[in-house]
């Protein structure tokens, strides 16, 4: 068996049988085949595309390309997990709920790059927060309290690195067998027994339209089943920021308020499709309305906040700025964007408005880019909201006057307005499962 041969037979549309899929990324990984033999292999992967067989293959061998978590002790453990978006804190919000419903809640989350933000980078905002504990640690947290959530300090899935930084380079990304395996691989190195998908669709997210969100989810499923793995899929609206706060300290201040009850409506249907999910995989509760139910009260019996307190004083946070979140440090300058023009506003450049954070400093366009933890953007006005002239669309929060001015200037060009109505979006798109 050699690679040439393996890239031939995918280039004519053959199947690759879990022989040929395990040497190209064994080798792959221990740099035994070179960088433009995998860049001719994905090439022709993207063209010719994968059915579920070869692509559960491909998943299970990155998944084994390194370090695989076992997290059999704790129980049935549900992992959640978004394919990215603007404004998403919905990760600090839900897992303090799904273990004070008694569900281990131990996640492993990664950092932001581009223009999607990263859970990670959130809770670093919180001083003190550590997120690079042992596994040892990570695991007893859950014993003892039911939740940590950690960065990615095992060498999970190589493999994935490796062919994700190269699927970038070579215009390659948006494949389904090949987004499906990233996403999947890593999910299954880091120990879950079940899995919950937030599949994000729309001009702030990778698939931009619902066809292709289902494809996508489709894929992750049929893997899910070959690799006995149950997963299900929450298709979710990323045409507009979740929430109305973008940027990591000020994700915390409304993951806080949030699980206090101060939802915004997006917010809250995500956080009661997704977990009522988890709580039906976790064995918890068939009753989808009656597991909504079971979250809200939660949330209003003060349960939920409780754990989270418990999260962040357990991993070395000052629980203080929890407590009063006006604690954290805001931006040098705090910059109202004033509309112009009236209307109803018709679509959000939701991609944009991501980019604009990261130049304010709140994300990174390469690995080790500093984060700013205080800079972002609040959002004042959504799709269907009707606008007048001189009304606030938002705040920038900047560091730097002449880098707020300007986002205040692209947040404007983000809006287009419409002088008919406009409804109101729908927040979750689709149940696939």
């Amino acid at each position: 068996m050699n690679i040439l041969e393996i890239i031939a037979k995918k280039r004519d549309g053959e199947k690759l049988s879990k022989e040929e899929i395990d040497f190209f990324v064994k080798n792959y990984t221990n740099g035994v085949v070179t960088d433009y033999q995998a860049a001719a292999l994905v090439m022709a992967i993207y063209i010719q595309g994968m059915d579920y067989e070869e692509t559960t293959n491909l998943t299970l061998a990155m998944a084994k390309s390194g370090e695989v978590l076992d997290l059999s002790e704790l129980g049935m453990v549900v992992d959640k997990h978004s394919t990215g978006g603007i404004g998403d804190k919905i990760t600090l919000i839900l897992m303090p709920i799904i273990a004070a419903i008694g569900i281990p809640a131990a996640k492993m989350s990664g950092r932001g790059l581009g223009f999607t933000g990263g859970t990670i980078d959130k809770l670093e905002s919180i001083p003190g927060y550590n997120t690079s504990i042992s596994i040892e640690k990570f695991i007893n947290n859950v014993k003892n309290i039911g939740i940590s959530l950690m960065g990615q300090t095992l060498n999970l899935a190589p493999a994935d690195k490796k062919l994700y930084a190269l699927r970038d380079t070579i215009s390659c990304v948006e494949s389904i067998p090949l987004i499906a395996s990233s996403i999947m691989s890593k999910k299954i190195a880091a120990g879950a027994e079940k899995i919950c998908l937030e599949v994000t669709v729309g001009s702030g997210a990778f698939m931009k339209n619902v066809e292709d969100a289902t494809k996508l989810s489709e894929t992750m499923i049929g893997i899910g089943k070959l690799a006995n793995k149950e997963t299900i899929c929450v298709l979710t609206n990323m045409n507009e920021p979740i929430g109305y706060s973008i940027g990591n300290s000020l994700e915390v201040i409304e993951a806080v308020e949030a699980l206090k009850g101060n939802m915004k409506d997006d917010v809250k249907a995500i956080i009661l499709e997704l977990g009522s999910y988890m709580i039906k995989l976790a064995g918890k509760g068939e009753n989808i309305e009656e597991n909504k139910k079971l979250i809200l009260e939660k949330i209003n019996n003060g349960e939920a906040l409780a754990k989270f307190k418990e999260l962040v004083q357990n991993q070395g946070g000052d629980v203080s700025y929890i407590e009063d979140t006006s604690k954290f440090e805001h931006a040098k300058y705090i910059i109202p964007v004033v509309s112009n023009k009236s209307g109803y506003v018709k679509t959000m450049n939701n991609e944009k408005i991501g980019y604009i954070s990261c130049n304010l400093g709140a994300g990174r366009m390469k690995k080790d880019d500093e984060i700013n933890n205080k800079v972002g953007i609040i959002i004042e006005k959504k799709i269907g909201d009707k606008i007048e002239v001189g009304d606030i669309l938002g705040y920038i929060y900047a560091d730097d006057e002449n880098i707020g001015n300007k986002a205040v200037t692209d947040l404007i060009e983000c809006y287009e307005l419409s002088n008919e109505f406009v409804e109101k979006q729908k927040h979750i798109l689709g149940i696939i499962k």
